[in-house]
């Protein structure tokens, strides 16, 4: 790693690379308002690092393009997400500003109940920029996995985005979460930005919450309406499910998309932290592997069952081919599944039981 943004002529091509800010994570010893919190177990965290590290871990090639401080954090980030087998050649190390951190209580972030304390301002990520980054090792990718969260980090990092997201030849198949913080935004800016970022990629996560709170859209179909550009517009609608639009980009006529709709399986949750990523982790794997509409949807209900299932922010996915038969189930079967803690773990304790 350095400070200047070494291009190279020819990165190595790898199935998807994201770009984004990863921070460490301090967890809590036990219940309690942060005040009360006397110790902390430290982990990573990061929407895009996320994505790249269930994506390498599902066996895919993966690159993470991120900026980070010349401390201690910043290292542990860089071999943490390099020991899920994630190339972090890409990375930058920022000699003046440090590594964001943040801590956060045992409650579940998905509701009220919970603090977390952010300490990112002014960090290493923030600084990311076209002139900072390797533009090459970042376009280097069958896919590019972006999230609105950059482009809240500073004005260059929006500038990074639009010249990320900007219509090229060549350029790889641009998947943006759209990833809805209203703290992060500086004004009223956030939901137009989020928005023209949205309509400039070719797979569009939302959930519809996020829609309704920044674009005051009802719906999965208003959401397609307002989104005409992307071939694919996956529309995650919490518990319920979540409902994928493909359309013939050439025709660019809401008539023509297909919806479809799939259920997630019941799952015993333990914490909802990094269920969105982990879903598109999935999504992505089964897209770039081919598999039909349907399949990509259920395998990122099961990477997000994996991440619902564990404490952390990033969860180990199912085994390829645990995931392929369960996303294979006929749809009864599908419908009466049910996953609790270790289920990822399950099959393969079964298969070395059954070792001789």
């Amino acid at each position: 790693m350095s400070g200047a943004p070494e291009e190279s002529g020819a990165p190595e091509a790898v199935d998807v690379v994201t770009l984004g800010e990863s921070m460490v994570t301090f967890l809590p010893g036990r219940p309690g308002r942060l005040a009360d919190v006397p110790c902390f177990e430290r982990a990573i965290g990061g929407a895009e690092s996320n994505v790249a590290c269930m994506l390498a871990a599902a066996g895919h090639t993966a690159r993470w393009v991120g900026r980070v401080g010349a401390d201690g954090f910043g290292q542990h980030l860089v071999e943490r997400i390099a020991g899920y087998g994630v190339d972090t050649s890409a990375v930058r190390t920022d000699p003046d500003r440090p590594t964001g951190i943040y801590f956060r209580t045992a409650a579940d972030r998905a509701t009220d109940a919970h603090e977390v304390a952010y300490y990112r301002a002014g960090s290493a990520a923030s600084a990311m920029a076209v002139d900072t980054v390797d533009l090459t090792a970042a376009r280097a990718g069958r896919v590019l996995h972006l999230s609105g969260i950059t482009a809240a980090l500073s004005a260059p990092c929006l500038e990074l985005m639009r010249e990320l997201t900007a219509p090229r030849p060549g350029r790889p198949l641009v998947s943006f979460d759209v990833n809805h913080r209203p703290a992060l935004w500086r004004g009223a800016d956030g939901p137009r930005v989020l928005l023209e970022l949205a309509r400039r990629a070719d797979i569009v996560f939302v959930g519809d919450d996020e829609a309704r709170d920044a674009w005051d859209l009802h719906g999965a179909r208003a959401v397609l309406a307002a989104l005409p550009e992307p071939a694919v517009v996956v529309v995650k609608q919490g518990g319920c499910g979540a409902t994928v639009f493909t359309r013939d980009t050439r025709a660019a006529q809401d008539a023509d998309a297909t919806a479809t709709f799939v259920r997630p399986p019941a799952v015993d949750v333990v914490a909802h932290i990094g269920a969105g990523d982990a879903f598109a982790a999935g999504f992505l794997s089964a897209t770039l592997r081919g598999l039909p509409v349907r399949d990509r949807l259920r395998h990122g209900h099961l990477f997000a069952a994996a991440a619902l299932t564990t404490p952390g922010d990033l969860a180990a996915p199912p085994a390829r081919g645990h995931a392929d038969r369960l996303a294979a189930l006929d749809d009864h079967a599908w419908g009466t599944l049910r996953l609790g803690p270790g289920w990822t773990q399950a099959e393969q304790a079964e298969q070395e039981a059954n070792t001789p």
